[in-house]
């Protein structure tokens, strides 16, 4: 059984991470790579968001026993398996993860342009999946 207090938690953390994301979206790209406090914000904040779907999306998997989980990749998977998600939202919640990957493996080489264009066009699918979460309350 799906603890909600645990989901709740998460989604109330992710929420505030996507009203913190959300201001960085006014910039302009030369005005996000102007400053490093703003992008060096964003990519962790963006690394936090993306973590916080990974972690609940782990704890409703073992809680349903909707299956194994290997990799990072396995959740939205297991989601899509079990019709929760769609095909198409599996597939950007894959993108994100690798790009989660990046932030905190190869950050040395992260492209903050990258970056600039995650906060301008994927922040609705961090949305999204808040909200397919939040049906679990």
């Amino acid at each position: 059984m799906v603890r909600p207090e645990v989901v709740r938690r998460r989604v109330a953390r992710l929420g505030e991470y996507l009203t913190l994301l959300e201001r960085y979206r006014r910039y302009t790209l030369d005005e996000f790579l102007a400053e490093p406090e703003r992008y060096g914000s964003a990519e962790r904040f963006l690394q936090l968001a993306i973590e916080a779907t990974l972690d609940m999306g782990s704890h409703i998997i073992a809680d349903e026993n909707l299956g194994s989980v290997e990799r990072s990749r396995d959740i939205p998977r297991r989601f899509r398996e079990h019709g929760k998600i769609s095909d198409a939202l599996e597939q950007r919640w894959i993108r994100m993860i690798g790009f989660r990957n990046i932030l905190v493996h190869e950050y040395l080489e992260v492209d903050r342009a990258v970056v600039h264009d995650v906060l301008c066009n994927g922040l609705p699918d961090l949305a999204e999946i808040r909200r397919m979460f939040a049906e679990y309350l």
